[in-house]
């Protein structure tokens, strides 16, 4: 029987393929459960217009991301954090810190969820941060950490 996948069905498909199974498995199982549904030329259909509406949307989204990043790729943002004599900071800068600056120095809103840091920066210094905004689209932000007081 043919089917139209409704949910990822490990060693099936992904939603939306089309396969082959043997007819009990499916009016036993899959189509009970909400997971499949019959082959038909109305269900293929509706199923054709939601993937190109996805893929629609995938490209807007993608093109957002990418109009963002050229707007964000290479700036630079200072801040400014209370440190010790070292240079160690008394807290840390954050993803959050560095997306707030961001704001306040490109008028980008991002999530902070964007940037790329493994931890926490604890000292004075310049460090390079990768913002991800989309599936290959990134860019590099550049920043600054100083001392509390320095201009």
């Amino acid at each position: 029987m043919r089917i139209v996948l409704l949910q990822r069905i490990d060693d099936l498909g992904e939603p939306g393929e089309v396969v082959e199974v043997a007819d009990g498995y499916a009016r036993n199982y899959l189509i009970p459960k909400g997971m499949a549904e019959v082959a038909t030329v109305e269900n293929l259909a509706r199923w054709e217009e939601e993937k190109a509406r996805r893929e629609r949307e995938a490209q807007r989204a993608r093109k957002e991301a990418e109009e963002l990043a050229s707007s964000v790729d290479g700036v630079e943002v200072e801040i400014p954090a209370k440190a010790g004599e070292s240079g160690k900071l008394f807290g840390s800068v954050t993803t959050a810190n560095i997306a707030d600056a961001l704001h306040q120095k490109a008028g980008v809103q991002l999530d902070r969820k964007h940037l790329e840091l493994e931890e926490p920066l604890r000292e004075l210094g310049e460090f390079e941060v990768k913002v991800s905004l989309y599936e290959g689209v990134s860019a590099m932000v550049k920043v600054h950490v100083v001392a509390q007081g320095d201009d």
